[in-house]
């Protein structure tokens, strides 16, 4: 009888394995596809645009867009925490650390323009995403950790008694504002990219700095 039985469990696993597929391994390309599409597809339709032109663009059927991500928020949470990290590493490559304090607030500048003008479907979908209710405490918690040492170039020049003691926030509201506005400059009179640079950069030091 035991034997019987083992045949029979042997049996009925063996046909639950024919009958049910394996789950696939989820597939790093197809991810990075899917937040590309969703990189384009808010940059043009913004936050509302649905996920099956999102699915349609990254050549995937939306129901493994939502195996990827299982909810809309979610993706958008993911795609937020994915520009954060590009932006962070754009801006820090090559950082000058122990450099004098404004040639390194220059090369964020430089990198944090470079970035945006670079691809400006990205800088487009960021400033969406920063603003939207739909991103988690938490997630904006994950997206500034990187950015802790323009934090402490800050801090350092306000000890140094070179920079003006003012709110991280506001520091980096001033900041995005300039560099914005320099972009938009640039793309619009490309030949004119490094007047525009430094006007821009002349502008954010002119209010840090004391």
């Amino acid at each position: 009888m035991r034997d019987e039985a083992a045949i029979l469990s042997a049996r009925s696993l063996f046909i639950l394995i024919s009958v049910v597929p394996m789950a696939r391994p989820k597939s790093e390309e197809k991810r990075d596809a899917i937040l590309a599409a969703a990189v384009r597809v808010v940059a043009d339709q913004g936050l509302g645009a649905p996920t099956a032109r999102i699915a349609s663009l990254a050549g995937v059927a939306e129901g493994t867009l939502f195996t990827y991500f299982a909810t809309k928020d979610l993706l958008l949470n993911q795609l937020y925490l994915a520009l954060k990290a590009e932006l962070r590493d754009a801006m820090m490559t090559a950082y000058p650390a122990g450099g004098p304090l404004r040639d390194r607030v220059r090369h964020i500048w430089d990198r944090y323009v470079d970035w945006g003008v670079r691809d400006p479907a990205k800088r487009r979908a960021m400033a969406q995403l920063i603003v939207s209710d739909r991103l988690t405490p938490e997630t904006r918690a994950l997206g500034s950790e990187g950015f802790a040492r323009i934090d402490g170039v800050v801090r350092e020049g306000v000890a140094q008694g070179l920079m003006r003691d003012q709110p991280p926030d506001f520091v980096a509201a001033i900041l995005t504002s300039l560099a914005e506005t320099t972009m938009d400059f640039i793309l619009r009179q490309p030949d004119s990219a490094e007047r525009y640079r430094a006007a821009g950069f002349d502008a954010l030091w002119n209010a840090l700095s004391r």
